[in-house]
């Protein structure tokens, strides 16, 4: 039986985390005494085909979850949410792009069992404006859900350096290596974004694959949550964010 455990000063972690919707500029500055430390783990026992590298990114993946789900001030703002696959949206939404300096701090492996702890930092105002948006369905950087039979976007929201960060879900099998979807998947796998100028003129419309990652995973399985960052133009005022249906 092998056992191993290693704790880590500075990890950061690297998460394996037409209607359309409008939206205007409009950048937050957070200053660091705004924000608040949260800390998470997760223990995992993996079994084959699942390698250990892909059992330790699980962990950790959970971890964080934990981390936001278990916070206190979280748990008092979703106290009344009865709907499980809401709180998870939720908590989902948090962590693929609210959660600051996410460190892996302490790591451990026994035979298929691994272990992973985390740290993180939230802003509170930023985190309950987010929770209050998903509950309502509205909010200052997020309207209801756009989705098509392929796609669902969570959130939208403006980054301080006026990156746009999209959130969203795969409702299909999605496999960038093979692009003969059935039925046409193809089309509705990209996240479209129409750029405005300040007297509503269009500026232009581009269309993003809906990969995990910018860098680009190939495959996505139904469920899995992606985050697509997208850089605006530097004349643009307001956007729309949609898919094709």
């Amino acid at each position: 039986m092998r056992c191993s455990r290693q704790t880590l000063g500075v990890r950061p972690l690297a998460l394996l985390l037409t209607g359309g919707m409008f939206f205007s500029f409009a950048q937050q500055a957070w200053s660091q005494s705004d924000r608040t430390d949260i800390m998470g783990d997760y223990r995992y026992t993996y079994h084959d085909p699942e390698t250990p590298t892909e059992a330790k990114a699980t962990a950790c993946r959970e971890a964080l979850r934990l981390a936001i789900s278990t916070w206190p001030s979280f748990r008092e703002q979703t106290a009344a949410v009865v709907d499980s696959p809401l709180l998870k949206d939720i908590v989902q939404t948090i962590a693929s792009g609210y959660v600051h300096d996410v460190q892996v701090i302490e790591q451990a492996e026994k035979g298929r069992t691994v272990y992973c702890k985390v740290r993180g930092t939230v802003q509170p105002d930023e985190v309950r404006s987010v929770v209050q948006a998903q509950l309502s369905g509205t909010g200052n950087t997020q309207t209801a859900v756009e989705q098509n039979r392929a796609l669902r976007v969570l959130s939208v929201r403006e980054d301080k350096d006026g990156t746009i960060s999209v959130v969203f879900k795969a409702l299909k099998r999605l496999d960038w290596l093979n692009t003969a979807y059935d039925g046409g998947l193809r089309e509705h796998a990209d996240l479209m974004v129409d750029f405005y100028d300040e007297q509503g003129t269009l500026i232009r419309s581009d269309r993003y694959p809906a990969r995990k990652t910018d860098s680009g995973d190939d495959v996505m399985n139904p469920g899995e949550i992606g985050v697509r960052k997208i850089g605006k133009p530097l004349n643009a005022k307001s956007y729309r964010v949609w898919v094709v249906k």
